[in-house]
């Protein structure tokens, strides 16, 4: 009996609600994570992670790693991939919780702040989907966090955390340079600039770029490449419209519309509570990202990570400020925020996670404000379709047969499933495909996919068409609308 009442105080205790807030949402991804298929970016990532290295051309190395860690505990399972972005981004809303408990946050608070950092439309989706930018949202929250511990206590020990988690985020997404230059800048603009003199700070600093080191090596014996890489896609992204909504988006992706008023109150809180003086370098840490992103005319999303640290602040400001109402007028405002955050994450969570019955009106609308779930479907036909067409072949070409994919997605797809029919690996020349060459010796004859005829004939002595890439529910995606052609 005494067992069980120690234990019922563990679960009920403000730490045990949080972790059982996180572990609800755990097994809701693990219950819904399988509905589609593997996205594009994660079929590439998996393709990277049976070929580890210090650096890719189109990221940093830690995810393909995690991702070599779920191939060995799971196989190519998307359930057990996808466990690792829900496991990251279920961190991330406990973390929430505990910066709106050391800012004197009481379990209100740290329910609302834990649950509006879970209903993020940019983190419910991360949680569905293995990406770098899952673990790029787990970094950014717990180096707030740490913030947050060193600032209070005044320690700086903490540095040392800080300092590690810095070099893990170089290592997962290069635009954690941007929270550093916030960090940075906090530290300088406000009266934790004390801290400048402590040999703590400078060995947090150390330590990051030790643990950046190995990535740092590997772009050096490759020129560099990835900023190369990471410029073009820029360009591009700038091109086609994907940056128009860098501030609109902020409203209605980063942080759910219905807490709004929570990270706003949060930003001020920082900037101008007395109570927030101590903590106001987390203001800079948030604004001059911001103000980076924003001249550089970044996506919207690179800022994601950033709102948690506000919205556990206005979460602590709430609390306080309902303790001066009046009992029926706290009872009300509680109520309409509990109101909020369930028709905000119901509402976003039926459209950012895969839930929705392909070609059923819900999924015409999800797909729609989510046009991620469409690279979604189709990968195994498109496998299967290459795979009669290898099979087809002559014995004499068979023998030197390659395939040659024109993108990240088809080539993935063709290293997943292709072994299954006997097929070889693809080869393709984007991204770190094309540092990995062409096979020794290079293939004679070739199967192309995901290239324009025109393109093609670079490759081909004859463009005769040998299939078409379909996918079994008739959905409109990339492959199928843009370069639906296998010419062989």
């Amino acid at each position: 009996m005494e067992r069980f009442r120690t234990w019922r105080t563990v679960v009920l205790s403000d730490l045990g609600i949080l972790l059982l807030l996180a572990l609800a949402r755990i097994a809701l991804h693990t219950l819904t994570n399988g509905q589609y298929g593997f996205h594009r970016d994660e079929l590439a990532m998996v393709d990277n992670a049976r070929h580890l290295d210090w650096g890719f051309v189109d990221y940093p190395p830690l995810t393909p790693l995690i991702g070599r860690l779920a191939l060995e505990l799971f196989g190519p399972s998307l359930v057990g991939l996808r466990l690792f972005g829900a496991l990251a981004q279920s961190a991330g809303m406990v973390l929430a919780g505990l910066m709106a408990r050391e800012l004197g946050g009481q379990r209100l608070a740290q329910v609302v702040a834990t649950l509006a950092t879970a209903i993020a439309p940019l983190s419910l989706g991360q949680s569905a989907l293995f990406q770098y930018v899952s673990f790029d949202y787990l970094w950014w929250i717990l180096i707030a966090y740490l913030t947050i511990r060193m600032l209070k206590s005044d320690d700086p020990r903490w540095w040392t955390g800080i300092g590690a988690v810095i070099g893990m985020g170089m290592l997962t997404k290069y635009t954690m340079a941007f929270f550093v230059a916030g960090v940075a800048a906090g530290v300088v603009l406000t009266q934790a600039r004390r801290q400048l003199t402590s040999p703590w700070l400078w060995g947090g600093a150390a330590l990051s770029l030790l643990i950046f080191m190995p990535n740092l090596i590997w772009q050096g014996q490759h020129n560099f490449i990835s900023l190369d890489f990471l410029s073009s896609i820029h360009a591009r992204d700038i091109r086609i419209g994907r940056t128009e909504g860098c501030l609109t988006e902020q409203f209605y992706i980063n942080a759910n519309p219905f807490t709004i008023p929570l990270w706003v109150a949060g930003l001020y809180y920082y900037f101008f509570a007395p109570t927030g003086r101590r903590y106001r370098p987390l203001g800079w840490m948030f604004v001059v990202p911001f103000v980076l992103f924003f001249i550089a005319r970044s996506r919207a999303y690179y800022l994601a990570p950033a709102y948690p640290m506000l919205i556990a602040a206005g979460a602590v400001s709430m609390e306080r400020w309902l303790a001066s109402l009046s009992a029926g007028r706290a009872r009300l405002v509680r109520g309409m925020a509990w109101g909020a955050l369930a028709v905000g994450g119901i509402g976003f969570g039926a459209i950012a996670l895969p839930v929705a019955p392909v070609n059923s009106p819900w999924y015409q609308v999800a797909s729609t404000a989510n046009d991620g779930f469409r690279e979604e479907i189709g990968w195994p036909e498109l496998v299967e379709t290459v795979a009669g067409i290898h099979a087809a072949l002559p014995a004499e070409d068979k023998a030197q047969a390659g395939i040659l994919a024109g993108n990240y997605g088809e080539a993935g797809a063709l290293n997943l499933y292709g072994p299954a029919y006997g097929l070889p690996e693809a080869i393709s020349g984007i991204n770190t495909y094309w540092l990995r060459g062409y096979g020794d010796p290079p293939p004679q004859t070739l199967i192309v996919l995901g290239l324009p005829q025109s393109e093609a004939g670079r490759f081909l002595e004859r463009r005769d068409l040998a299939g078409h890439v379909t996918n079994r529910y008739g959905i409109e995606n990339e492959e199928t609308r843009d370069h639906p052609d296998i010419l062989a």
